[in-house]
């Protein structure tokens, strides 16, 4: 009996005439994802911190898709760098791809002041979709971890300063919280009547340099290690598969959690998988979105 196939990067419909927002679009998982839409003709918005690496990350595009890449500043640790982001796009936007991070750093706050890991990878993002939406045509995708399944998000400590603070359980609980924002905004789209929808992927284990932030030698060479092993970390192609799955898939439901379908999603091809129970606490979220709203708008 033959199997059927599995989803892969030459399974991502014509993109011609779309325009897809990537942040952290200079390297790993957001360049190999940039590299995919745009080499079915998607137009990309490379929005990253560091406009030097993102040039030379767009130099590295192919020179027939290159000119459909473009690089814009956005600092996701900078509030006022996303209002500014957000007042510089003009037009339609068909997808928003929240894919920047950072993980597992040393104790470090935003400008505004908030802890880096959630301000980063969760507020950043939240004020982002927040003032995109309404040129949003399509859909949001939020980027996951299967860290998430350790993660605890506490609307009234949410930089851990009740807490105390730890670096991977900073890392897993941002995680859940976008998981979680990602399902709240499609329960206040579906309340609103929109067609817009939100979902989240993660990438499993992928070898890239997010695994090696962290300022502690012996935690960033058991990162680096397993990095090196074949067999542990996928590629960032691979492991982009799963976004670009969650971006470009026609009938996917928004709220849809897409992940790796093999060793527990380590790795694998893109499937519909499931989030932690805790991710679907609804008053939780609810209250998560509230505080990242009251966040957004008063700095």
């Amino acid at each position: 009996m033959s199997r059927t196939p599995r989803w892969s990067a030459s399974d991502i419909p014509d993109q011609t005439g779309r325009t897809v927002v990537v942040t952290g679009a200079n390297a790993g998982i957001g360049l190999a994802t940039t590299q995919a839409l745009v080499a079915r003709g998607a137009r990309v918005v490379m929005a990253c911190r560091n406009l030097e690496k993102a040039e030379s990350a767009r130099a590295s595009l192919p020179a027939r898709d290159r000119d459909r890449a473009q690089v814009r500043q956005l600092d996701l640790a900078d509030l006022d760098s996303v209002d500014e982001f957000i007042a510089g796009t003009a037009g339609r936007v068909d997808v928003l791809i929240n894919n920047a991070g950072v993980m597992n750093l040393p104790h470090s706050r935003t400008v505004q002041g908030h802890e880096m890991q959630f301000g980063v990878n969760a507020l950043g993002h939240h004020a982002l979709t927040q003032g995109l939406l309404p040129q949003v045509t399509d859909r949001v995708v939020w980027l996951g971890s299967l860290a998430h399944l350790r993660g605890r998000v506490e609307p009234d400590d949410l930089s851990m300063d009740l807490r105390g603070y730890r670096p991977m359980a900073a890392y897993a609980n941002s995680k859940l919280a976008c998981i979680m924002l990602a399902y709240e905004w499609q329960r206040r789209l579906d309340r609103e009547g929109s067609a817009v929808r939100s979902m989240a992927a993660h990438p499993g284990y992928t070898a890239t340099e997010l695994l090696r932030q962290s300022g502690r030698p012996a935690a960033d060479r058991f990162f680096e290690l397993g990095n090196s092993i074949s067999w542990a970390g996928l590629t960032p192609e691979m492991g982009a598969l799963s976004v670009l799955y969650a971006a470009t898939v026609p009938d996917l439901p928004g709220a849809t959690f897409v992940g790796p379908d093999r060793l527990g999603g380590l790795r694998g091809h893109p499937a519909l998988v499931r989030s932690s129970r805790a991710s679907h606490d609804r008053a939780v979220a609810a209250a998560l979105w509230e505080r990242c709203s009251e966040m957004a708008a008063f700095r």
